[in-house]
């Protein structure tokens, strides 16, 4: 494909995912809850690369790697978010964002709603999932070791996701352990197992995608989903609540990593 086929292609990509995030906001308005929000971001990203794969003329071989790797990502971790939201409800922290928001600018929850949440995670959904759009476009080269080394690394992203997500609910079902902290199984080794098997998830499509010319600028969304889950919206949102909630997660936060496993400290 041609430089001006590629920035088609993307461009078309980009207002699918807008039109899709705008129709789901008219279901949050109805709803009065934007939480359900979590379990679209993964699907969109599905969505992005079977859009792509019958626009394109890559690698059927790396077409289908990067196809079944996303979907079992984003089937897996969609559902698991989805049954979250319908138990639990609406979830404080797009509570939060909401209220403070409307409280600053003014502006009504359908607003906030659209410009805050849903068209945001448009873009960001489109800027994460790059490497499973361009690495479609590129017939050469075959998969190498890198492509089958970046596989390897999604694999264990999706397990180590997997793992950590059922350990903790698992945890949380018992009444016992109402106001206590997980820190046993991969909770031991790093705060968030549930994150840092996001970022190999991504880094590991990459990988595949990057053997590839236009693959390789697909760089930009991996940095991204990393910056986001370590430094933006990622650990310190969600420790900034459970600190209220959980009197000893301030001991746990100093014996142990926020992202990438190792060892606890001594303390």
């Amino acid at each position: 494909m041609t430089l001006p086929e590629i920035a088609a292609l993307l461009g078309v990509n980009l207002l699918l995912i807008v039109v899709v995030m705008t129709a789901l906001w008219t279901l949050a308005v109805r709803l009065k809850d934007v939480s359900f929000i979590d379990a679209v971001w993964p699907m969109a990203m599905l969505l992005l690369a079977l859009a792509t794969w019958p626009r394109t003329d890559g690698d059927p071989v790396r077409k289908g790697l990067l196809l079944w790797l996303v979907a079992i990502w984003a089937l897996r971790l969609g559902w698991h978010l989805f049954r979250r939201w319908r138990a639990h409800g609406a979830d404080g922290r797009y509570v939060d964002l909401i209220e403070r928001t409307k409280t600053a600018k003014g502006w009504s929850f359908n607003k906030t709603a659209l410009l805050f949440v849903f068209l945001p995670q448009a873009v960001l959904a489109w800027l994460t999932s790059l490497p499973v759009q361009l690495g479609q476009v590129a017939y050469d080269p075959p998969l190498g070791w890198i492509a089958w080394a970046g596989a390897a690394l999604a694999v264990i992203g999706i397990a180590f996701e997997s793992i950590g997500d059922a350990q903790l609910t698992t945890f949380r079902k018992d009444p016992a352990n109402t106001g206590k902290v997980l820190d046993a199984g991969l909770w031991r080794y790093t705060r968030h197992p549930n994150y840092f098997g996001d970022a190999c998830v991504w880094w590991g499509l990459y990988l595949i995608a990057a053997e590839t010319g236009p693959g390789l600028w697909s760089i930009a969304g991996p940095i991204f989903l990393t910056y986001t889950l370590t430094r933006w919206s990622g650990i310190g949102i969600t420790e900034k609540a459970i600190h209220k909630s959980r009197p000893g997660y301030a001991d746990y936060v100093v014996r142990t990593s926020a992202f990438i496993p190792w060892p606890p400290k001594k303390v």
